[in-house]
């Protein structure tokens, strides 16, 4: 039986899409400014950075496209220090997930200002027995690791909990490599042949999950 559940942050607690335009302005306009320094083929290149910075970390986007070390400073220098402070809102079904009676952690990956302020603004610190935020740009650390410390520290075993994510190359994968259960929250399908335990376009399918 489950007792404990580990959350995903951004596109798993709310849509990444209901802030980008705000939040990656800047750096989209970097990218475009860098057209031509990318690869022979930049404005589909930039087109799929841009559409992928919405659902994965920078660090792994950069590495993924080899962008080269002044368009990566300048985007890095920029992430750094920025902050979201408009209003946010998570998705409708998280509602009912907040109120489950289990030890709540969060585990996302990102630059730690960055992400924190996200959280101020969703108004879910209080939801959580603690948050991790796995910031490559100070540690190597992973989300892996965040899971096995939390297991060791509240002596939980790997069939207690449920990791539940948007990214099957990050908690999911890593998830289950520990050989703890995952639910994957794919809205518009994007990964039907993704391993994961549990899938499904609706978040509030995690009540299903915990019957």
């Amino acid at each position: 039986m489950k007792t404990v559940l580990i959350f995903d942050l951004d596109n798993t607690i709310y849509p990444v899409s209901s802030i980008a335009d705000n939040l990656f302005a800047g750096l989209f306009r970097l990218l475009d400014e860098h057209a031509g320094t990318i690869n022979a083929n930049d404005q589909d290149i930039i087109a799929k950075i841009k559409d992928e910075m919405t659902r994965r970390p920078f660090q792994y986007i950069a590495d993924k496209y080899g962008l080269n070390d002044e368009i990566r400073n300048a985007m890095e220098n920029e992430l750094r220090t920025m902050s979201y402070d408009l209003p946010m809102q998570p998705f409708d079904d998280y509602h009912s997930l907040r109120q489950i009676p289990f030890d709540k952690f969060l585990v996302t990956t990102g630059y730690q200002k960055l992400q924190y302020s996200k959280i101020k603004q969703l108004n879910i610190k209080g939801d959580f027995l603690e948050i991790f935020i796995v910031d490559p740009d100070k540690s190597k650390q992973t989300k892996k690791d965040v899971f096995g410390m939390i297991m060791e520290k509240y002596g939980y075993r790997p069939e207690d909990l449920l990791v539940i994510g948007d990214d099957p190359a990050s908690e999911i994968k890593a998830a289950l490599e520990l050989g703890i259960d995952t639910f994957l929250f794919d809205p518009k399908s994007i990964y039907p042949d993704t391993i994961s335990t549990h899938r499904s376009q609706d978040l509030k399918g995690v009540l299903d999950v915990l019957k």
